[in-house]
């Protein structure tokens, strides 16, 4: 992790660790807005007399919600892997590197790894919104004192570390493959490898740890990214007067 960090800043400066930092943030806003809005509507229909749902029926609506958004962005998601991977100065922006695109490689590079991406999703959004929701529920029946239902800022941060970390370990695999797949059009001369033949690949090259490369820097950027998200999205709902069950 250290040498990649040199080489990146020796390359490119310090700028360079925020490459595809701008289509990130505007990835990343409606993707959590259609994920939580999806959360809530699909958690309303399985519920229906019901008043609480199950685990199995949390990491349903998780997975279905997760899959909802990923698609409807997933374009904004291959933009953002080609500019965080770009050479100081092949690109003037994100417009510029979207027509470069386009015009190279078609509409079909902006699905390039929605397979794996897809099948990485599914139980990622459900094992983390599930895992989350129920932590902080059975907080709730323990400690809860009074009639508010805020378990405090803490307590959202540590469902959502624990969450988002049983989401990665499990998922993880298949965002490395997706993220090869969309890197390998960078890379003159190299094979367009599929998804089941780069799996086999990076097994055979570097065995089964190979699939976990780049975990570290991984947890280290989503655990504190996705439980300041829940933090929000808790205080959000409180201000908002939405009630979920």
């Amino acid at each position: 992790m250290l040498r990649g960090l040199k080489a990146m800043i020796q390359e490119g400066g310090i700028r360079s660790l925020w490459r595809g930092n701008g289509i990130n943030v505007l990835k990343i806003a409606p993707e959590s807005a259609i994920k939580f809005m999806a959360y809530e509507q699909i958690k309303k229909l399985i519920r229906g007399q019901q008043e609480t749902l199950r685990v199995r029926e949390r990491f349903i609506a998780g997975s279905l919600a997760g899959a909802i958004a990923q698609t409807m962005i997933y374009p904004m998601e291959v933009l953002k892997t080609r500019l965080a991977l770009r050479r100081t100065g092949q690109y003037s922006g994100m417009s510029d590197c979207a027509r470069h695109i386009l015009r190279t490689e078609g509409v079909r590079a902006y699905f390039k790894g929605y397979l794996p991406n897809l099948l990485g999703i599914v139980p990622y959004a459900g094992i983390d919104l599930a895992v989350y929701e129920t932590l902080k529920n059975t907080w709730l029946q323990r400690y809860q004192t009074g009639s508010s239902p805020d378990p405090g800022v803490l307590v959202l941060l540590a469902c959502g570390t624990i969450s988002s970390t049983c989401g990665q370990i499990a998922s993880y695999p298949l965002a490395l493959v997706r993220t090869r797949m969309q890197a390998q059009a960078t890379m003159q001369g190299s094979p367009q490898l599929s998804m089941v033949a780069l799996f086999r690949y990076i097994v055979a090259r570097e065995g089964v740890l190979g699939l976990y490369r780049g975990i570290a820097p991984n947890f280290m950027k989503v655990i504190p990214a996705v439980s300041i998200s829940y933090v929000v999205y808790e205080n959000m709902k409180r201000v908002l007067g939405v009630t979920s069950r």
